[in-house]
């Protein structure tokens, strides 16, 4: 029988890795986010590629290295390319999308790895093509950021605070409609307070920029909801080791993957040249 404060201690040792871990985290992105440039650039390429070793090795081992080196390499090398940046991230967020739903229909090896590589490419190309919008670059991308995070932390705690009927049990048991609902409050105000703080708030009236950041605090949460099913497709309990309290990059990433997605599409779609 587990003793209940073993327990109870345990359980906030878990919190307080997973707090310390998500502030360093933190703290990194959004200094590469003011610098922008190369660093941001480089800094996302990597991601992308830890993205790709975690859902190849899930896959099969047998191509996770050397298909995370080059998802870094094809990164750079595109980011770099004398391609409009917005045509870049558009190809780049359907293909990603275009991936994502494959997975759910295909069970060939090689599919499912052209997929995941899919899936990691969105990290190097959508998100520096956002940072370098004239402008407006690093409000989309802190906005971004508020809308993910507020979505994660208070779908969280409102979930284990107020529990209730389970989201999509078959696919995350844990996840609850109370969570998913406050979620989706704190997302909202979060983006909406990041963007009204702009200057290029005056531009876009209240409606839009609440409307947004809902749909990407939603699109957050079924982003998470998609990972965990291919988790669950692959008998997987974490991504990776590489984050004490949260697994891999691919369980930290997985909502914002699904923001990225709606602002590279929407990105394409609006004809936004630069």
């Amino acid at each position: 029988m587990n003793d209940p404060l073993t327990g109870a201690a345990a359980g906030s040792g878990e919190l307080r890795r997973r707090a310390l871990s998500a502030l360093v985290l933190a703290a990194g992105v959004l200094a590469v986010s003011l610098v922008g440039g190369w660093p941001f650039r480089l800094v996302w390429a990597l991601v992308a590629g830890l993205v790709a070793y975690e859902w190849l090795a899930m896959v099969s081992r047998r191509n996770a290295v050397p298909g995370g080196i080059g998802v870094v390499l094809a990164g750079l090398a595109l980011g770099f390319a004398p391609v409009s940046a917005t045509a870049l991230a558009g190809v780049s967020a359907f293909a990603a999308l275009a991936g994502a739903v494959l997975t759910t229909r295909l069970a060939g090896r090689r599919w499912l790895e052209a997929s995941g590589v899919a899936y990691a490419l969105a990290f190097a190309l959508v998100t520096p093509a956002l940072r370098d919008l004239p402008s407006i670059g690093l409000p989309v991308i802190i906005w971004s950021f508020a809308v993910v995070w507020f979505t994660d932390i208070a779908a969280y705690f409102t979930g284990r605070r107020l529990g209730g009927p389970r989201l999509m049990p078959s696919v995350s048991p844990k996840k609850t409609w109370s969570g998913a609902l406050g979620g989706a409050v704190a997302g909202t105000l979060g983006g909406y307070a990041v963007w009204a703080a702009t200057p290029a708030a005056a531009a876009l009236g209240p409606g839009w920029a609440i409307a947004a950041s809902l749909s990407a605090s939603v699109l957050s949460q079924a982003g998470d909801l998609f990972e965990s099913a291919v988790k669950r497709r692959f008998g997987a309990k974490d991504s990776g080791r590489l984050i004490p309290g949260h697994g891999g990059f691919l369980d930290r990433l997985d909502g914002y993957w699904a923001v990225l997605v709606f602002a590279g599409l929407a990105l394409f779609l609006t004809r936004l040249e630069f």
